[in-house]
């Protein structure tokens, strides 16, 4: 169970050794100096983000009150002055559960139980604080024991998933020998060595500066600060320093899909800061304390005034707005941050300060803010009053959400603007970043924009610039990918020993090669540090595997696997190490293991199908890759193993079908081409194959197999 500490801690930095830093003290101390300011943090939502569970914390009904849930009834009640609640356990049957912590206030508060082993789940059944009732956070999704977002699964697991941003001082201490926690806190809540770093030192001589130097400081400075919790984001050093730069412990999300919509509005939970990032306000200098209390995080003013203390009273008016003075439409929020809500009962603030854009749902797919009021018009009819009301808008410029909608769609149109928007430096850093996450798809030209984003001046541009770079042949990696093996970000060095060690690279120079060690022991350090999720031993394995650790490689996987049994990706790559290790057998029972949970995963069905046919199984491989085609329609590698998996069984009309589907999908792939050129060739339909064989010549001139089917071809056409 976790527990509080005070300690001088250390931070464990694996390229620098131990570097020192102030002990976390009582944050009661903070109140004989900081009175006002510890006033105001008092009963706040950092103040009580997590709470031991007591008659004072607990909100929720547990007089007996009852929920039902897909046949699933679940019983609130008190004990002795404990609070349980008997619901359907990890084994599916019914058991009382205590309730050791609470979580958050408003507007919905959550309960952590302990499973032993130091672990804390959060109960999916959530009080509403301000309606007053029970609810189910997924109540849409009926999720079974055993699955991972079940309440007992990995992924409501606190000290893997939610620990980190609500206590402060946070230590996970997980133990992979034994799977299991031991958890520390300097403080239970998010109190106030959470934002300034601890305060030891600074309470003993105030003249002592904090490491956290609000003061000193931009607000880009503070924003990284805020945004180490307030983001989407995931790790890149073992413990995260107060007042150090963002990209030294963390990397925020793109405006990936399935996070954002293609403009970069809010549509998973992605909390604030990569919205902020992309506004005009963070541009111009605004911070989150400029609109935000520090300390008791309520707004600095009520409504419109808080808007109107820095911009015109001019935009509070009809002329700006045109709608009714005082109503919710006249609200600012309400046009230029539109809610979206999460958790079921928790509306948020979208914080790009984004100008209403109805076109863009129809260019983009996005929603705005016009329709989300007036949601019996259309998109088109909320751009058509906008273009009456603001006849001198600027001229229309693409919006790099349409590029970001065009490049998700997988349209070739987009690389040219893709580029563009990548290196524009007066775009937001996330906007280019997010361009160059699109462009490993388009071969050599997406490479030249990746290689250009390695120089920018913006860590987290040349992050994703590095990421990018695996697209690279090894031959070419080292020379282009090894320099950034010195950046001053860790984010960015670290990320650049990956993408040579993934590749089983390593620089040959002395100096290059130290600074690769020590980047690559930097995130190898990382990985181990989140035993615990399989991603990390996913890239761990990885790493053995591109090194020739094949043993070492399939341990990490097979570890990933055990801790995730859902986890596809180390499904696909212990599956394909097996093959290569000539472990057929194993293999195929990985893949149906994952076809067992998952049976509508057509990458997983596909790798079956191809595991079959090498071990002559023909019929149940096509049969694999039959069900893959009917998953993935438009993935044209699966049509064309499936036409060969038929071909080999004699189907040939069918195998025909599926061969000359893959070539229509790719016809410049010449794989494909010289499928189709076989089996008319092996058929003797001399007249259907000189086509092919002749496209085939043409892609590939150099090749004698394609230019002795194209005489074949030629002579038998002849004839």
């Amino acid at each position: 169970m976790a527990v509080q500490v005070r300690t001088r801690t250390s931070s464990t930095d694996a390229n620098a050794g131990a570097r020192a830093l102030p002990a976390y003290i009582d944050d009661g101390t903070c109140a004989n100096c900081h009175a006002s300011e510890f006033g105001a943090w008092q009963g706040s939502h950092h103040d009580l983000a997590m709470q031991e569970a007591t008659e004072d914390t607990v909100l929720g009904d547990f007089g007996d009150a009852e929920f039902t849930r897909f046949g699933v009834t679940s019983r609130f009640f008190s004990r002795d002055g404990r609070y349980l609640v008997n619901t359907e356990g990890p084994d599916g049957q019914p058991g009382d559960f205590e309730i050791a912590y609470t979580f958050g206030v408003e507007p919905l508060q959550q309960y952590l139980i302990g499973l032993g082993g130091g672990r804390l789940q959060s109960l999916s059944l959530a009080w509403d604080s301000e309606a007053g009732r029970w609810f189910h956070l997924s109540p849409e999704a009926n999720i079974p024991p055993g699955d991972p977002f079940h309440w007992t699964g990995l992924y409501q697991n606190w000290n893997l998933m939610c620990a980190a941003c609500h206590s402060t001082n946070l230590r996970k201490n997980y133990d992979a020998g034994s799977g299991t926690y031991n958890t520390t806190w300097s403080a239970i809540d998010v109190g106030c060595q959470a934002c300034h770093g601890p305060g030891e030192d600074h309470a003993a001589s105030p003249e002592t500066d904090l490491l956290v130097r609000f003061g000193e400081r931009d607000a880009a400075y503070a924003v990284d600060q805020c945004g180490a919790c307030h983001s989407r984001r995931y790790p890149v050093s073992v413990a995260a320093i107060p007042g150090d730069a963002l990209l030294d412990h963390y990397v925020p999300e793109t405006l990936r899909a399935g996070l954002y919509y293609p403009d970069g509005q809010i549509l998973d939970e992605v909390y604030v800061y990569g919205s902020f990032v992309q506004s005009r306000m963070y541009a111009e200098g605004v911070g989150c304390t400029d609109c935000h209390d520090p300390h008791g995080l309520g707004l600095r003013a009520p409504g419109n005034a808080l808007c109107t203390g820095c911009h015109e009273s001019d935009y509070d008016s009809g002329a700006h707005h045109f709608h009714e003075a005082g109503t919710e439409a006249a609200q600012c929020v309400n046009c230029h941050m539109p809610a979206r809500t999460y958790m079921v009962v928790d509306p948020r603030r979208d914080h790009s300060f984004r100008i209403p854009r109805p076109d863009l749902s129809v260019t983009a797919g996005s929603p705005n803010a016009c329709s989300g009021c007036h949601t019996d018009e259309s998109p088109e009819w909320a751009a058509q009053a906008i273009a009456r009301w603001h006849p001198d808008r600027p001229e229309y410029v693409v919006h790099h959400g349409e590029v970001f909608a065009l490049a998700r769609s997988g349209s070739p149109d987009s690389l040219a603007p893709l580029l563009e928007l990548a290196g524009d430096a007066s775009r937001p850093a996330i906007v280019r970043a997010t361009a160059l996450d699109l462009l490993p798809t388009f071969g050599s030209e997406g490479v030249r924009g990746l290689t250009a984003g390695l120089a920018d001046p913006n860590p987290l541009v040349r992050y994703h610039a590095v990421s990018g770079l695996d697209v690279l042949p090894p031959s070419e990696r080292l020379g282009i990918v090894g320099p950034l093996l010195f950046d001053p970000v860790r984010a960015v060095r670290t990320e650049a020993a990956r993408v040579l060690a993934f590749a089983g690279l390593s620089p040959a120079e002395p100096e290059r090669r130290d600074a690769f060690d020590r980047a690559l022991a930097e995130y190898e350090a990382v990985q181990r540090s989140m035993a615990d999720a399989p991603a990390a031993l996913a890239n761990l394995a990885l790493i053995h595997a591109a090194n020739g650790d094949a043993s070492g490689a399939i341990r990490d996987f097979e570890e990933a696997l055990e801790i995730d049994p859902h986890y596809l990706p180390a499904s696909l790559n212990l599956a394909m190490l097996l093959n290569q290790v000539g472990r057929n057998e194993d293999a195929a029972g990985v893949l149906n293991d994952a076809i067992a949970l998952a049976p509508e995963e057509g990458e997983a069905r596909y790798s079956l199908g191809l595991v079959l046919a090498e071990t002559g199984r023909l019929e149940e491989a096509s049969e694999s890759l039959g069900e893959a085609v009917r998953i993935l329609p438009e993935d044209a590698r699966v049509r064309y193993n499936y036409g060969l998996s038929l071909q080999r069984l004699g189907r040939r009309a069918e195998a025909e079908t599926a061969l000359l589907a893959a070539y229509g999908m790719e016809p410049e792939t010449p794989a494909f081409v010289a499928a189709v050129v076989i089996l008319y060739v092996q058929d003797e339909r001399w007249a259907d194959a000189l086509p092919y064989a002749r496209e085939l010549v043409s892609l590939v001139p150099a090749d004698p197999a394609a230019r002795g089917f194209l005489a074949s071809a030629e002579a038998g056409a002849g004839r």
